[in-house]
């Protein structure tokens, strides 16, 4: 029996960050596995299960815009040494904030293959993880809103039965793009070779550290 699932997530704007962009925010051309991983995670996560990208489906041509958008110029560091000082652990957006210009995805739309493994522990009914899954995303539940890269992109999230048809037709190379990270090993991340065919992304691919 497959534990697989599909769901459907769109949004005005997305924004999945190429990491060789250090000061400028530029988007890949797609939502990146991570990312999807973190939308499943956000709508249904348990110690028992890990989730697994299969396959990534893009629904609408991809669309970039320039926006400019107030960002922090630190982040906030808590630690006991500032407690115990009694030093502020905020920061105030008057004097931390920056305006940098950010190359976004507009009017984006996927379907997220996936399915999960379980990591041993005891709750470890496959089937009812399944079902738990299927009735939040039927119900539009999740423990945080899902967002497509930052906070401010929400994700519009249903159960998927029937895949849309998807406007691509052909093949097309995304080149080198961020897989995951292994939280593991240090937070290394690994990356793939992204190619598009006729609007479908297999994220089965050997990854590269």
């Amino acid at each position: 029996m497959s534990y697989g699932i599909k769901l459907r997530v769109k949004g005005d704007y997305a924004l999945f960050t190429r990491p060789e962009m250090k000061v400028e925010r530029v988007s890949y051309d797609v939502m990146t596995p991570s990312a999807a991983r973190g939308i499943l995670e956000a709508i249904y996560w348990k110690p028992a299960i890990r989730w697994v990208i299969d396959r990534i489906y893009v629904l609408k041509p991809v669309r970039f815009e320039n926006i400019r958008r107030n960002e922090m110029a630190n982040r906030v560091s808590v630690n006991q040494s500032d407690m115990d000082k009694g030093k502020p652990v905020c920061r105030f957006i008057e004097e931390e904030r920056q305006q940098r210009a950010s190359l976004v995805l507009r009017d984006v739309d996927y379907v997220i293959e996936a399915h999960f493994e379980l990591t041993g522990t005891d709750d470890s009914d496959p089937g009812k993880h399944l079902a738990m899954f299927e009735r939040r995303a039927k119900k539009g539940q999740c423990f945080h809103r899902p967002y497509f890269g930052c906070r401010e992109f929400p994700v519009d999230f249903e159960w998927c039965d029937e895949l849309p048809e998807s406007p691509f037709s052909g093949q097309q190379d995304l080149g080198f793009m961020l897989h995951d990270i292994d939280f593991t090993d240090n937070m290394t991340p690994h990356f793939f070779r992204a190619v598009m065919n006729n609007g479908i992304i297999d994220c089965r691919k050997e990854v590269i550290a």
